[in-house]
């Protein structure tokens, strides 16, 4: 009865947590926490803003063309460069920059101190979202393929690897995983291989050599003794 309401007090917690704060990424969770994550966004007032900063680069600013505007105020085929500040772009840029900062928070809110460091690292929310798949692809992935992907890891900068590249790279290793099934296979199914295998493992073959040759020794003992005897009782 006491287990069963720390549990319901621990998920009323959890439900009350989530409404003021983004979910928490924790170690095999990351398919969760994204589908998770993506619906605590849709609770706030800018969410169209806040999706699409995690999808897209924000807005730079920089040398862009302008058309010129006649005497009339229309604008003619004529253009010349202006630089862009925050106070002469359009409205729908500015919001789009004012929201940048939110996604930047909720995601730095809902890791955990493993991965703060390289996320935090990042210059904005989009490659923060990419940061932190990159950094959680695989802990979900079947165990068989695991190490395979850590050796991808370990040789490869992911920043600068495509999927299709990566899912090549695993390929490569289709043959290594399906002997290691194969191997976990025919242990399942039979057992009795598997412990005759351990008793061998326990008693090699050189056991009878030693057999034959301590044999061999008595015997030859034996006899030199039968030989000496005769000797002492002989006349």
């Amino acid at each position: 009865m006491q287990t069963q309401t720390s549990n319901l007090l621990h998920n009323a917690i959890m439900e009350a947590g989530s409404k003021d704060r983004p979910p928490m990424l924790a170690p095999g969770n990351y398919i969760q926490w994204k589908s998770r994550i993506k619906r605590y966004i849709d609770t706030k007032p800018n969410r169209e803003l806040i999706h699409y900063c995690l999808e897209n680069p924000p807005y730079e600013l920089g040398w862009k063309d302008k058309f010129i505007i006649n005497a009339e105020g229309n604008p003619t085929t004529a253009t010349h460069q202006v630089f862009e500040t925050y106070q002469n772009v359009e409205q729908v840029i500015r919001d789009q920059l004012n929201a940048e900062a939110k996604p930047v928070q909720i995601i730095l809110t809902g890791i955990d101190n493993d991965i703060y460091s390289t996320v935090d690292a990042c210059p904005n929310a989009c490659e923060m979202w990419k940061a932190i798949e990159r950094l959680k692809q695989g802990e979900s992935i079947n165990p068989d393929w695991q190490r395979f992907v850590t050796l991808v890891k370990q040789s490869q900068e992911l920043k600068h690897v495509s999927y299709h590249k990566l899912y090549d790279i695993l390929k490569q290793h289709q043959h290594e995983v399906n002997e290691i099934r194969a191997e976990k296979i025919a242990r399942v199914a039979n057992p009795l291989a598997l412990v005759a295998q351990q008793q061998q493992s326990h008693h090699p073959h050189t056991h009878p050599k030693h057999f034959n040759q301590n044999s061999s020794t008595r015997t030859h003992q034996s006899a030199t003794r039968k030989r000496e005897k005769a000797v002492v009782n002989s006349p």
